[in-house]
Order: structure tokens, then C-alpha cells, then sequence
């Protein structure tokens, strides 16, 4: 992972820890909003609207379904910003 998509990954786990109220050291790139953090609907809801406010970016509620984790998170937030195609067109 490059710089910025680590610094892009962490400011995704701020986002995630502010709605669902915990520690950044709770939150692992794998581990599951629901299941092993709590959150609800309402909550993945209110963190899909902070990314989109965040990243200027749209993002279809169907991804919510892919939204499980902070892995999944980035992969759809970078998919709708363009990020990886961003990085192949620069390599």
C-alpha cells in the first residue's frame, strides 16, 4: 500500500471509529462492523454519507452489502473515486 493510500486508509478508520464510537486500535482492516463491532444499519448508513462528504464521491447504497469491514470500505470507496485506475495510468 503507498503513502497515500495508507493515509487514506487511516482517515477511513477515523470516519469508521467516530460513528461507531470506538477506539482506532479496535478497528482492524478485517475485522466486522456488525458482528464484531455492533454497529447497525443506521451506522453504516451515516458512514457511507461521512466517506461521501469526505471524498466528494457517490456511492450506491447497494455497496453497502460490501461495506462489512475497512477492506471493504477502501475497495469501494477507491473504486467510485478512481483511485486505482489513477495509479495504473501513473505507473
Amino acid at each position: 500500500m503507498t503513502t497515500a493510500a495508507e493515509d487514506r486508509m487511516a482517515k477511513m478508520r477515523d470516519i469508521v471509529c467516530e460513528i461507531l464510537e470506538l477506539d482506532p486500535d479496535e478497528v482492524t482492516d478485517d475485522s466486522l462492523f456488525k458482528e464484531d463491532h455492533g454497529a447497525d444499519s443506521m451506522g453504516t448508513i451515516e458512514i457511507l454519507a461521512l466517506l461521501e462528504k469526505e471524498y466528494g464521491v457517490v456511492i450506491d447504497e447497494a455497496e453497502l452489502i460490501r461495506m462489512v469491514n475497512l477492506s471493504g470500505v477502501y475497495a469501494v470507496v477507491a473504486e467510485v473515486a478512481g483511485w486505482e485506475r489513477a495509479t495504473e495510468r501513473a505507473s
